[in-house]
Order: structure tokens, then C-alpha cells, then sequence
């Protein structure tokens, strides 16, 4: 990794782990409201998931796309070489995520009963910065959470069809922008020629996957607000749950993109009552806050983690 993008990491908060410096975890801005009792990320509201016990983390921090949405930095140089093992980044993860708790022990805004539960931590979002899939042993990775009683929550580009057909977290997300190949070279730029192709061949493995499934639509003002045009792409990932999301001007995306950019949570709705009424979807629940509307094929019932 250069010097400059480990710096621009350390500034942002991520907190680099491992021997071989290529997997990091970050305090959760959800995780830090929910510990002072001042909200819970949608994801609590969505599947049941404790904000306050959920690991964010990373196990590879490169990217092999450079998305004008995506609020991280994108487009500096990262090599690695030997790869962490599955259980290294595991145990490493876990006690930075304590670590970096530990303030919260002695702080009088803090519900000191949600620290107790904070330090054994319950999820983990592999979301933070990168593309997961590029970390070669990411199902043992899966594996190796999941037998120490973790639920695992994976998002990718979509990109590593190969990857996406091998892992079985507890909810798998895969992102999606674009309704076609152009679109998709305008707003994800992937670096490799292949991206779209293979993006399509995701997206009917995710149609078999036996574990939970999520479409994430990321909607752009005045770049990719046609719901309709996105209904054969559902039709074909086939998943469990779609969230419809709006951009959101964070980050390096505001170099990228104007605020103007991010639709009101009106928008979104509007958006995702087409997608209800052309789809076997149903809306089935909101967060105002983070502008989302999740939509499932059972009206929710199924759709909270224990």
C-alpha cells in the first residue's frame, strides 16, 4: 500500500489490521449514535441487527472499480503480497473492535449496558472500503466468523462471479448502478474490460444462492432514475430483498458529483412504488433518515436475523 493511501486511511478512521496491512475495521458512525441511545442504523430497523454490536470491517482494502458514487477514496495504488490467514484477520478484527470501544467504559453519555454488549460483538458488515471478493480466502474468512457465533453481511460489486457462487454469508448484497453496459463503464469505471459481463453472470448465481440475498439500488439524480429500465436485471438476480437507496453526498464522491445529486426520500419512495407495481416486490419498510425503501416478495416476514 503507498504511504499516501495509508495516510488518507488513517485520517478517515480505518484502522489497519493484520501483519500484511490489507484488511482494516472502523467504528461504524450507526454503531457510535446507538451506544448514547441516539439511533440505530436502518439495518437495525430492516433485519433486526444490534448497530452497537456489528463489526465494519474489510478484509482487502483494494478495489478493481473506481465508482463516482462511492464515498471512499478510489483510484490510489494498492499491492499486496503474502495474504493474512482467515483466522488472523478474524482475531484481529475483533479485538481492535473492543479497543476502539474501550472509551465509551467511562463516558457518562454511553449506555454502559449496551458497552457490555458492544465488546461481544454479534455481526459483522464485510463493507467497509474495497472489494471483498478480491481476498482470496474470503469463504473461510465467512466461515471462520460464523464459528464464533458471528452473522456475516458481505457487499460486493458484483464483479467476481467465481467468488460470489462460493461464499454463503448470512445476507449477501450485491450493488447495483447500472441498467446496461454503458451506464455501468460511466458510473462504476471497472478497471478490467470483463466488469459488465460479468456483473450479469452475479446476478444469476444470486437467483440460486441458498443463503439470504440483497439487490442494492443506489439512485443518482438525473443519471439512473428510470425504475422501469432496472426491472430485468430484478428479474434475473431474482434476490430475497431489494433496498433502494438514494446517493449520498459523503466523502470522496463530493469531488465526484454536486449535492444536487441526492434524491429526497419522496423520490426514492416514488422510485420504489414503480419497481412494487412492475415487480413480484412489495415495499415493505422506509428510513426517512438514511433515504431507503426495502422491498421483499413476502411483505417482510421473514426478513429479521435472530
Amino acid at each position: 500500500m503507498t504511504e499516501k493511501y495509508e495516510e488518507i486511511l488513517k485520517r478517515q478512521g480505518d484502522h489497519i489490521i493484520g501483519s500484511n496491512s490489507h484488511s482494516a475495521v472502523k467504528l461504524c458512525h450507526w454503531l457510535k449514535k446507538s451506544i448514547i441511545d441516539q439511533g440505530e442504523c436502518y439495518k437495525s430497523k430492516f433485519y433486526g441487527i444490534a448497530s452497537h454490536r456489528c463489526i465494519q470491517m474489510t478484509p482487502y482494502i483494494g478495489c478493481n472499480q473506481n465508482c463516482i458514487i462511492c464515498w471512499r477514496p478510489t483510484g490510489l495504488s494498492t499491492s499486496f503480497g503474502r495474504m493474512d490467514s482467515p483466522e488472523e484477520i478474524v482475531d484481529a478484527s475483533i479485538k481492535e473492535q473492543i479497543r476502539l470501544l474501550t472509551g465509551y467504559k467511562g463516558s457518562y453519555r454511553a449506555d454502559i449496558a449496551k458497552y457490555w454488549e458492544a465488546v461481544e460483538p454479534r455481526h459483522v458488515a464485510i463493507s467497509l472500503i474495497g472489494e471483498p471478493t478480491l481476498y482470496p480466502y474470503l469463504d473461510r474468512l465467512i466461515d471462520e466468523y460464523k464459528r464464533r457465533g458471528l452473522t456475516t453481511f458481505v457487499v460486493s460489486n458484483a464483479t467476481r462471479p467465481d467468488v460470489i457462487e462460493q461464499i454463503n454469508p448470512t445476507q449477501l448484497y450485491l450493488s447495483l448502478e447500472s441498467f446496461n453496459e454503458e451506464m455501468y463503464k460511466r458510473l462504476c469505471r471497472p478497471i478490467k474490460k470483463e466488469g459488465w459481463n460479468n456483473v450479469l453472470k452475479s446476478f444469476k448465481i444470486l437467483s440460486e444462492k441458498d443463503c439470504r440475498t440483497v439487490l442494492r439500488i443506489t439512485v443518482i439524480k438525473g443519471m439512473n432514475t428510470e425504475p422501469e429500465k432496472f426491472v430485468p436485471l430484478i428479474n434475473m438476480a431474482s434476490p430475497d430483498f431489494i433496498e433502494i437507496k438514494s446517493y449520498m453526498h459523503l466523502g470522496y464522491s463530493r469531488q465526484r458529483l454536486d449535492r444536487d445529486r441526492m434524491l429526497d426520500h419522496e423520490d426514492i419512495k416514488n422510485f420504489s412504488y414503480v419497481i412494487d407495481k412492475e415487480t413480484d416486490y412489495k415495499v415493505t419498510d422506509e428510513s426517512f433518515e438514511s433515504r431507503v425503501v426495502l422491498l421483499s416478495k413476502d411483505n417482510g416476514k421473514n426478513r429479521f436475523i435472530s
